[in-house]
């Protein structure tokens, strides 16, 4: 009888007792009842990181639907205690999930170069394009090289080099973080209409995120999530779209923090996800051969999602590329899958039997 492959799931635990994630800064009492009170100010856990043990969670009862054995280990800031245990338990795949060390997000690219010197299989994409995406400058850049189109930007790393006159962008913009994701940084105020806010924006990442803004402007239109699953022959999935339609009418149609992981708030509540989206046929297909060339283009493997703003006239924008998204059972991926008519497993099996075909 043949021996079942072994499969070792490696994340990173929030930020609990004995975890390791981010922790945010949020408005007291959002969590409980959507009441804020501006003056009064509790850390909390970064919600964007308690989803990787849902996460966690759904792909280890799938893999083990499928038959292999699974374990799961949790990286620290001890990485030692990762390459003693990959040494010992050398596993056939692992199954990577890890998206920071230490509240760290470049570190992800580094534990999976621990993976690629030990030459071990595992699933998503390498470690230069994990780091590459996670760096939205250089995203852009590498976009607007290959005449992909991305919402025109500047970036500014200091208050000294915000010069009014120079000022190169139409208002709106919307300013972020230049190397975060999961929406972190990104709030209603995000998108400015003036010079003074935008400095004010600006000067709100330096003190809160402590690296450069990324400044772009603002397009006014739909939001849409490509995912693509493969790698040698990579399957673009239905797409999905970020509707909106239910948010107060003073909010900006942006996905804030609060609109993806803060349950309970007016953003969460009138964010939700829509699959397939009502576009018309040339226009999905423009779409998702587009996806498919940044897929290719940035070295993403086995799973990815290519996000979109849509102007009002139908002409796509890409926003960012997200290398190993997240594929709980309930995210915009496997809402994806199931409009395919695959099952949530079914994914993930073929997610697993592409990095296996990378395996010596």
């Amino acid at each position: 009888m043949r021996q079942r492959l072994r499969v070792t799931i490696v994340y990173n635990e929030p930020n609990v007792p004995g975890g390791t994630g981010r922790k945010v800064v949020t408005p007291a009492g959002v969590l409980s009842n959507g009441a804020t009170e501006p003056s009064s100010r509790v850390e909390v856990v970064d919600l964007s990181e308690i989803g990787v043990l849902e996460e966690v969670d759904s792909v280890r009862s799938s893999l083990k639907e499928l038959g292999y054995d699974v374990n799961v280990f949790n990286v620290t800031n001890n990485i030692g205690d990762l390459i003693t245990f990959l040494e010992k338990e050398k596993p056939d795949l692992i199954f990577n999930l890890c998206e920071s060390v230490g509240n760290v997000a470049i570190h992800e690219m580094h534990v999976v170069g621990i993976f690629e010197l030990l030459g071990l299989c595992y699933t998503g994409s390498s470690p230069l394009t994990l780091g590459l995406a996670l760096n939205k400058i250089c995203v852009k850049e590498v976009l607007a090289y290959h005449g992909i189109n991305t919402p025109k930007f500047v970036v500014y790393r200091s208050i000294g080099e915000i010069v009014e006159d120079d000022f190169p962008l139409h208002f709106p913009v919307i300013v972020k973080p230049s190397m975060e994701d999961a929406s972190i940084g990104i709030k209603p105020d995000s998108v400015v209409e003036s010079f003074a806010g935008l400095k004010k924006r600006v000067r709100s990442i330096f003190q809160q995120h402590d690296q450069a803004a990324l400044v772009e402007e603002y397009i006014d239109g739909r939001e849409l999530n490509v995912s693509i699953v493969g790698d040698r022959k990579p399957m673009v999935l239905p797409i999905s779209e970020i509707d909106f339609s239910t948010l107060p009418p003073d909010f900006p149609r942006i996905l804030t923090y609060d609109g993806k992981w803060l349950k309970g708030t007016a953003a969460y509540n009138g964010t939700r996800g829509v699959c397939p989206a009502d576009l018309p046929s040339s226009v999905e297909v423009k779409l998702k051969e587009l996806a498919l060339r940044v897929f290719r283009l940035l070295g993403c493997r086995d799973y990815a999602r290519v996000d979109f703003r849509l102007s009002r006239n139908n002409f796509p924008y890409v926003l960012e590329v997200n290398p190993n998204p997240d594929i709980s059972d309930d995210a915009g991926f496997a809402r994806s899958a199931r409009a395919s008519g695959r099952t949530y497993t079914q994914v993930l099996q073929r997610i697993v039997e592409s990095a296996l075909e990378r395996s010596p």
